[in-house]
C-alpha cells in the first residue's frame, strides 16, 4: 500500500475507543506497514472526548492526521461523529456511527443542545458514506455489551485491505482468555454491515 490510510477513531471516555485503535495499529503492523498512532484522552474518565488517530502506509511518519486527509472515521457515539468531520477527506471518505447518544452534562444541565439529525448533518456538510451500526444492540447479543467497540472494528474492517483472518488473529491475542469468544462474535456481527 504506497498511500497511508488515515483513521479517527472517536467517541467518550469508557467506551474502548483506546482498545480499538490498539488492536486496528496492530493489525496494519501485522500485515507489514508502518503504523502510527496518537491519542488524546481529554475528560476520559469523566465520559469526555476521547480521539485516537491512526495512521499506515509503506512509510508514515506522523501519526496525526491533517484535516481535510481523513479516510475513515468510526465513531462510537453520534455527535463525536459530528466533532471530528472537518478531518474528512472531500471525496470517496467514509463515516461508521454506532447509533448511540450519551449526553453531555452540559445538555443535562441545560447549558448546551444535543445536535439532532447528525447523519443528515454530517452527509450536507461532507460527501461522505455513511453508515449507522447499532452496535450497543449487536453486542448485546454476545453476551457482552462492552464488545460494541469490536462489533464496530468488524463494520469498518470491511473497508480497511485487511484480511479478516489478521483481525481474528489480533483480537484472539489481544483479549483475556474468557472474553475472546465474545470478541471474535462481535467483529463478525459487525462485518455483516457494509
Amino acid at each position: 500500500m504506497d498511500k497511508v490510510f488515515n483513521v479517527i477513531i472517536s467517541g467518550v471516555g469508557g467506551q474502548g475507543i483506546l482498545t480499538a485503535s490498539e488492536l486496528l495499529s496492530k493489525v496494519a503492523m501485522a500485515s507489514g506497514l508502518d503504523t502510527k498512532k496518537s491519542e488524546v484522552h481529554g475528560m476520559s474518565q469523566r465520559g469526555g472526548s476521547v480521539v485516537s488517530h491512526v495512521r499506515f502506509g509503506r512509510k508514515v511518519y506522523s501519526p496525526l492526521v491533517e484535516m481535510g486527509t481523513c479516510d475513515l472515521i468510526l465513531s462510537f457515539e453520534k455527535s463525536e461523529a459530528l466533532r471530528w468531520i472537518h478531518y474528512l477527506k472531500v471525496e470517496g471518505a467514509k463515516v461508521i456511527i454506532n447509533d448511540l447518544e450519551l449526553i453531555p452534562t452540559t445538555v443535562s444541565i441545560g447549558l448546551d443542545t444535543y445536535p439532532r439529525d447528525i447523519v443528515k448533518s454530517i452527509e450536507e456538510k461532507v460527501r461522505a458514506e455513511v453508515l449507522l451500526i447499532p452496535a450497543t444492540d449487536i453486542a448485546n447479543r454476545t453476551g457482552d455489551a462492552r464488545t460494541a467497540n469490536t462489533v464496530l472494528l468488524g463494520a469498518m474492517s470491511n473497508y480497511l485491505p485487511f484480511e479478516p483472518i489478521v483481525w481474528e488473529k489480533v483480537i484472539t491475542e489481544s483479549f483475556k482468555k474468557h472474553t475472546i469468544e465474545a470478541n471474535l462474535m462481535a467483529f463478525r456481527f459487525g462485518r455483516e454491515f457494509k
